[in-house]
């Protein structure tokens, strides 16, 4: 919305700057951040007094039974930040940014619903079952798919997949990159929402994940750095660095609040939108495979609850690790919960810079 007081810069020189991404990116960036640090504390309070609590599940580690009563749905935070920063400092004739909307907007409301139903039955279970979750995360998949093979980021590219590190190495997907756009939505909002179960862990991973993908929308949305860098030139996609940079002061933000101990966890109201969203991401700047790096955390939580699932039914319930998805086994190990946050963190900015030495690795 404040993009177009750029229209006036010839009444008032200094309007000029609200047309630059950079500038409204940080604009985004600052407004989420104040947002959550206006608003978090009367949501906690208010979640309080609705008795909107966490329900811990009893086969945890026996640390976690101390966070029973904690609310939950902080994620409404997060989303509203990112709403509010997207609305003011984002040109929402943008389709990419429609589409963001679009995404945190149906997600969203599957976890509100599926929290929302846990807190009536006043247990963990009693949520959305496993397959409604997934019918709305596959559609939503499906259609981004669909919307993508029709309508590319880049016509010359069309559904094509490019391999991070190396040059000019691509493989022609055709129709198949519906699939692998419907696995990308599915698997990074799944990603996130297991890797929700420490203080801080998610919201702090997802800042770092959210920077560096606003990095790539820039410079694929910049047909200058994209010819440099030898990226896909995404027209448009810049305007995604605005909302990523929303994205990462929201989850900031929501830290200040989710830090050990937490006063509030964001839920799955705020967990499968914020993964859908970063796979979207992913798929508008042709960054598919990166994900993989940049989302290593999500994808080590992800890949350790499969082992282990895997693993008790295929080898008569002898398990890979002590409990999945894998922060658990590290507790189990001995380590403290601050502890196995931090490096997890550490381990998500050491991806992050490698993701990133791919732009010049070709």
């Amino acid at each position: 919305m404040l993009y177009f007081l750029a229209s006036w810069r010839d009444v008032f020189s200094p309007l000029n700057v609200f047309q630059y991404i950079s500038f409204r990116s940080g604009g985004a960036f600052l407004t989420s951040l104040l947002v959550c640090w206006l608003f978090g504390r009367p949501l906690v309070r208010l979640l309080n007094g609705l008795k909107m609590q966490q329900f811990i599940r009893e086969y945890g580690p026996q640390t976690h039974l101390k966070k029973a009563g904690t609310p939950t749905m902080g994620g409404l935070l997060i989303l509203g930040a990112m709403v509010v920063s997207t609305v003011l400092w984002a040109r929402l004739d943008n389709r990419f940014i429609l589409w963001s909307l679009a995404t945190v907007f149906i997600l969203g409301t599957v976890g509100f619903v599926d929290d929302y139903r846990k807190w009536l039955k006043k247990h963990p279970a009693g949520g959305l079952s496993a397959q409604t979750k997934m019918a709305v995360q596959v559609a939503l998949g499906l259609a981004v798919g669909i919307y993508f093979y029709f309508f590319p980021s880049n016509l010359e590219f069309g559904p094509r997949v490019f391999v991070p590190y190396l040059k000019e190495v691509h493989f022609w997907l055709g129709g198949f990159s519906v699939a692998l756009a419907m696995a990308v939505i599915v698997g990074a909002s799944n990603a996130v929402n297991l890797t929700d179960g420490l203080d801080g862990l998610a919201p702090g991973t997802l800042t770092v994940s959210a920077l560096t993908f606003a990095v790539f929308a820039y410079m694929a949305g910049n047909a200058k750095w994209a010819e440099y860098l030898r990226l896909v030139h995404v027209p448009g996609a810049g305007e995604l660095t605005v909302f990523l940079a929303g994205m990462a002061g929201a989850c900031l933000g929501f830290l200040w609040y989710n830090a050990h101990p937490a006063e509030i966890f964001m839920g799955d109201t705020g967990s499968l939108p914020l993964g859908g969203v970063l796979g979207f991401a992913a798929l508008s700047v042709k960054q598919e495979l990166i994900l993989l790096v940049v989302g290593g955390i999500f994808v080590a939580e992800a890949l350790s609850v499969l082992l282990q699932v895997g693993s008790v039914r295929l080898r008569g319930g002898r398990r890979v690790f002590r409990m999945a998805p894998l922060h658990h086994h590290f507790e189990l190990a001995g380590l403290a919960e601050t502890k196995v946050t931090i490096r997890f963190w550490i381990a998500a900015i050491v991806l992050a810079l490698l993701a990133l030495t791919s732009i010049k690795i070709r």
